[in-house]
């Protein structure tokens, strides 16, 4: 009993640091602007797409895309390289939070059923 008092509080405090370490992505996912420029990105080759390129998918201004990716980039969203003069934005499993934030998801998944398990015991 003490042991899954213990299972739950490391649990608890693990969910707390994710979404410490994941809030500026949440909250930058949460907008539906940066959605669809995250549906654009996905649909690319994940070699990189430019603002003119999103722009013209989404029918959003290039400042507005401009705008968008910036936030979504400092949040640790989406990753840019540079050639040139040019700016290439993509998804990255490396570069950028989609881990952690998976990671906490799961974590999340796992207490959620670890609740539902003990309570169907309790039940049954």
């Amino acid at each position: 009993m003490k042991s899954d008092k213990r299972e739950c509080e490391e649990r608890v405090r693990l969910i707390a640091e994710g979404f410490q370490q994941c809030r500026s992505a949440f909250t930058a996912i949460g907008d539906e602007t940066r959605q669809l420029i995250l549906q654009v990105l996905l649909e690319s080759d994940l070699n990189g797409i430019r603002v003119g390129e999103i722009a013209a998918k989404t029918h959003l201004t290039r400042p507005s895309v401009s705008h968008h990716l910036q936030i979504l980039k400092a949040a640790g969203i989406v990753a840019m390289r540079q050639e040139g003069t040019k700016n290439y934005y993509y998804l990255s499993l490396k570069q950028t939070q989609w881990k952690a934030i998976a990671d906490l998801v799961n974590l999340i998944y796992a207490s959620v059923e670890h609740i539902s398990a003990a309570d169907a015991r309790r039940e049954g």
